[in-house]
């Protein structure tokens, strides 16, 4: 009899771990994104609308790139990055800054080249498109570049953004960081 129930008491156990698997409560977005690194890892995440957001797919171009170009505005960084949803559907999130050339923090608030977020849905309507700071009512957004190592080139860090434009919903891109080789 004590085996009988040992085998009951195990059965029962697994049957009720492997539910476990088909649990319907959604994962926290955060602990979808990469873990925030500084050693070149190749890694891009943050969170969009509180939706979690990394490279995904490809369109024949590599889906996440950084580059650097020291000479141009005193320092030219960007990131550039997209998402393959479905064959009809690519988000695309790129930041630029500049001048760019230290370890600190730099607005992405200044416009054209100097200092900005682009965010497409795919979907290609204006609300879809949150990029030209001619219509933004609001744009609030920050880059902190954790580490800049130019002989390595290595550059990691933490960017956030705000933007807001009339008739649209906000747009909130909040913990984002990136590590990449440049």
């Amino acid at each position: 009899m004590p085996r009988k129930l040992l085998l009951y008491a195990a059965l029962l156990t697994l049957t009720q771990c492997s539910k476990c698997k088909d649990d319907p409560r959604p994962r926290d977005p955060a602990a979808q994104l990469p873990p925030a690194t500084q050693t070149g890892a190749g890694t891009f995440g943050c969170l969009v609308n509180g939706q979690a957001y990394t490279p995904k797919g490809s369109n024949g171009m590599s889906n996440f790139y950084v580059s650097y170009n020291p000479t141009f505005r005193g320092g030219a960084f960007g990131i550039e990055t997209y998402r393959v949803e479905n064959k009809d559907l690519t988000r695309y999130l790129n930041t630029d800054a500049a001048p760019v050339n230290s370890v600190g923090s730099y607005s992405l608030n200044l416009g054209a080249g100097v200092g900005e977020v682009l965010y497409s849905s795919g979907e290609g309507a204006l609300c879809g498109f949150m990029y030209d700071s001619r219509d933004m009512t609001y744009r609030k957004a920050t880059l902190i570049i954790t580490r800049f190592d130019k002989s390595n080139r290595i550059v990691a860090g933490t960017f956030d953004a705000v933007i807001a434009r009339t008739g649209c919903d906000t747009l909130k891109i909040t913990q984002g960081r990136f590590d990449a080789k440049f």
